[in-house]
């Protein structure tokens, strides 16, 4: 799956990772840090999560229209820049009160705007990569080998803050609300190590940053792209926008993995796990699970007799981790913000999968086009949630009185096995393989060559409506009993998965 890329995707690719680790660990706690430290109540939370969300994936569009005209590259800098010094504002622990929520509130503005000029410019700089003729043919498989990196630094940021916050209290002697800060911080460092792996192997994708005459030359003189009619160029921007409406309420359903379903972990799921399940919690178990998967793959790929013994060997010494992982009578506690793992864990074991199968369809000439792939994932993503409606009858309504340490009444009323959230991750992840990577690809194969920035801004001003829309999960907890909360978002997904097939003959036609 590696073979055959250009050597500019992975440099660009670690150095997303390192960024989207560090967002990814600030993430991972924020909702519970928000209602810890402030006081708040689930819907105002909930407010400031879905906001800050919204202004991440909305600020690409501004991004993307700079860099059209300043250079990719310049841009990408530039946000990772700014970033550093929202994520450093937030790493100090200031208290509760109305000084520190400002403060707070002016951090996210920084990590917004700048993450606004990083993300969406980092993504137009991969798809370019594939304008050389050499790359056509892989540019769907590059995208997912792109969103697989993002997600290994999405993979170990729950744990890391978990253990960074647990760490703070025990060792250092930090209160349980400041201890969050620690978490923060790790995003400071993770940019560091961004921005080194961008210069260092800056010279594998240079000629895609724009900017400069020398780059728009070099850039002119690989680039296969037809001159496009004004009709051409309108047929391929309203199929884009009609895409960007779509997936509108994929994000709004699939982000609240960070709010209403971190808020049914934390209070109705069992805080205890065993034996086969409690190793499910253990990152380090699911990385060997991963090495077992790519191995798996490689020793059937391989070529050599070498290469398959390596890769036999490889899944042997992962297994024998596994076992000696084991421990039927152990018991571990599981906190809330754990469960955010799975999502990428899943991701980065199953691209292989994913690319293996639309692989072996595209050989046959059966290959879903990506707005279908997209229309399929909303189905996916419907189901996630009819599960989650299921698992949630006859669980009592959330409760939105706070008690004096500003935790719900009421809590933990019941221990829904965490199977169902892990199963529920998995079916969302699904949903995700067959709409992001592949509208990221969409998005970059189809936008016209001019409005390419604005275009890649578009897919994230998208994004950010549907995160906005992520605080009716805040709204509804606690409102309406939790199997109607759930039925919201199956019904939105299924609605847009009917749109989306309805116009999928205009949609592939620009294909």
């Amino acid at each position: 799956m590696f073979e055959g890329q250009p050597k500019g995707l992975f440099a660009l690719a670690l150095a997303n990772t390192g960024e989207r680790f560090g967002y990814y660990t600030m993430l991972a706690v924020f909702a519970l840090f928000l209602r810890a430290n402030y006081g708040l109540s689930p819907a105002m939370a909930g407010t400031i999560y879905s906001s800050f969300l919204m202004l991440v994936y909305f600020l690409p569009l501004i991004g993307g229209i700079m860099a059209d005209k300043f250079g990719f590259g310049r841009m990408v800098t530039t946000g990772i820049i700014i970033m550093f010094a929202g994520y450093l504002l937030l790493s100090v622990p200031l208290g509760g009160d109305t000084v520190a929520l400002v403060v707070m509130l002016a951090a996210l503005l920084l990590i917004g705007f700048g993450t606004g000029l990083f993300k969406g410019n980092l993504q137009v700089m991969v798809g370019d990569l594939y304008n050389d003729p050499q790359y056509k043919d892989k540019r769907d498989a590059g995208f997912s080998i792109f969103y697989m990196a993002i997600n290994i630094g999405a993979l170990f940021a729950p744990t890391a803050a978990i253990k960074i916050k647990e760490y703070a209290e025990t060792a250092l002697g930090y209160s349980s609300n400041d201890a969050y800060h620690f978490s923060f911080a790790v995003a400071c460092a993770s940019l560091i190590l961004s921005i080194i792996i961008y210069y260092v192997f800056r010279y594998t994708f240079r000629h895609t940053e724009g900017g400069t005459k020398k780059d728009a030359a070099k850039a002119d003189a690989t680039s296969t792209e037809p001159e496009l009619t004004k009709e051409e160029t309108s047929q391929r921007i309203v199929a884009l926008c009609l895409v960007f409406a779509v997936v509108i309420f994929f994000w709004m359903a699939f982000h609240q993995n960070g709010l209403s379903l971190t808020y049914f972990a934390d209070e109705f799921t069992a805080q205890s796990a065993e034996g086969v399940q409690a190793m499910c919690f253990n990152v380090w178990n699911l990385v060997a699970v991963i090495f077992i998967v790519y191995a798996g793959f490689s020793l059937f790929q391989s070529k050599t007799s070498k290469g398959k013994a390596i890769s036999f060997a490889i899944i042997v010494v992962a297994v024998l981790f596994l076992i000696l992982q084991y421990n039927p009578d152990g018991s571990i506690s599981i906190s809330a913000p754990i469960f955010q793992q799975f999502n990428p864990f899943y991701v980065v074991a199953l691209t292989p999968v994913s690319m293996a199968i639309f692989g072996a369809l595209a050989a046959k000439g059966k290959e879903p086009s990506a707005p279908r792939k997209i229309a399929y994932g909303m189905i996916v993503a419907a189901i996630a949630y009819a599960l989650m409606a299921f698992g949630s009858f006859g669980l009592p309504t959330p409760e939105t009185v706070m008690d004096a340490d500003g935790n719900p009444v009421g809590k933990h009323v019941a221990d829904v096995t965490p199977n169902l959230l892990i199963m529920v991750y998995l079916v969302l992840t699904f949903g995700e393989l067959l709409l992001s990577p592949m509208g990221i690809s969409f998005v970059s194969k189809v936008a016209p060559p001019k409005y390419k920035g604005m275009m890649m801004g578009g897919w994230f001003v998208a994004t950010a409506i549907g995160n906005q829309l992520v605080v009716v999960g805040g709204l509804l907890w606690g409102a309406v009993p939790l199997w109607a909360c759930w039925s919201v978002f199956l019904g939105v997904c299924l609605v847009a998965a009917i749109f989306m097939f309805t116009m999928m003959k205009r949609l592939e036609k620009v294909c």
